[in-house]
């Protein structure tokens, strides 16, 4: 199947923006005759249809933008959205949201329906960036937690080293040195979380030895603490990947008679408000999920319309240490 003609073909091959080439294919009287009659002829040449989205580009309130998460019952990504939307909002621009499943061939069959959409997508990508550029057929994309080397691309990266630094002195200083990590079983790469957790140990001279997977629910974090502390019966405290799996920790450490925290520490990664309503009230790492989702809408707009792109520092999310009860 051949590869769609979008607008950036269009204004590659007419030597000017896709806000120009817009501009000329809705008959807006700001550009001269001739540099519109380029544009409408290189479309007719090329085969460019423009989708019904991308039609209003110029237009503010009929910019949409893409959204996509791996899952929407996991709150920490429908905080994101929510401040996604709120941002959105704010600027009169439509939001579609399309849910991957966590799976990679359900993200690679989402891609090819938003192309032919929306303007522009943010969100969580797993596919390696080649075949994401492919599959987005020439659209602005914003990378949520990942780097990106595509011009047309951007990145809002999560740092969260200090952060789980900061966990791991405060564990020490309560008196733990067994000091175990539920890490997320679907990931077959290493991921950062892991290494933050492992320098962190490591500047105290402690093992991290007693690490176990986890699936992103309550249930595989009660799964997971429970044949964790069955490998591990001495362990005192436990890091989590996130807030859900921390969340399931605590309920097993009450099924196992544990009581949080004397007899075993909690701390998550996310800070979910769901956090603050668990008893006790869960210590995380926590990120402000409302400023990724707004970052991310604000880096598309600039993308869209070529303005400057927001600076590197302003495009990083730092986490830090937010002491609750469970540690």
């Amino acid at each position: 199947m051949s590869k769609r003609v979008t607008i950036n073909d269009v204004a590659q091959a007419a030597g000017v923006s896709r806000q120009t080439v817009s501009r000329a294919l809705n008959d807006k009287g700001e550009i001269d005759a001739g540099t519109k009659q380029r544009v409408l002829d290189a479309a007719r040449e090329l085969g460019y249809r423009p989708s019904r989205f991308a039609r209003g580009l110029v237009r503010q309130d009929t910019t949409t933008i893409g959204l996509v998460i791996p899952d929407l019952l996991n709150p920490f990504f429908t905080e994101v959205a929510a401040g996604a939307l709120e941002a959105a909002r704010a600027r009169g621009w439509h939001v579609i949201v399309y849910d991957t499943a966590d799976s990679v061939d359900t993200e690679r069959g989402t891609l090819e329906v938003v192309a032919s959409q929306v303007d522009a997508v943010v969100g969580y990508f797993s596919l390696d960036e080649a075949e994401l550029d492919t599959h987005l057929s020439g659209l602005p994309a914003v990378l949520i937690g990942r780097e990106h080397r595509t011009p047309r691309f951007s990145s809002i990266r999560i740092e969260g080293a200090a952060g789980v630094r900061e966990a791991v002195d405060h564990l020490v200083a309560k008196g733990h040195r067994r000091i175990g990590m539920l890490d997320y079983a679907g990931r077959a790469k290493p991921n950062s979380r892991r290494a933050w957790f492992a320098d962190a140990m490591a500047a105290h001279g402690l093992a991290d030895d007693a690490v176990g997977g986890a699936v992103q629910s309550v249930d595989g974090g009660t799964e997971a603490l429970t044949s964790l502390l069955t490998k591990h019966p001495d362990l005192t405290a436990v890091f989590t990947f996130n807030d859900i799996i921390a969340i399931g920790a605590l309920r097993a450490a009450r099924r196992l008679g544990r009581t949080v925290p004397d007899d075993l520490a909690v701390v998550g990664f996310d800070g979910l408000q769901l956090g603050t309503v668990v008893d006790p009230a869960l210590t995380s790492v926590a990120l402000d999920t409302r400023r990724v989702g707004a970052l991310a809408i604000e880096q598309a707009g600039r993308l869209l319309t070529d303005s400057p792109l927001l600076p590197d520092e302003e495009l990083q999310v730092n986490a830090v240490l937010v002491i609750r009860e469970s540690a």
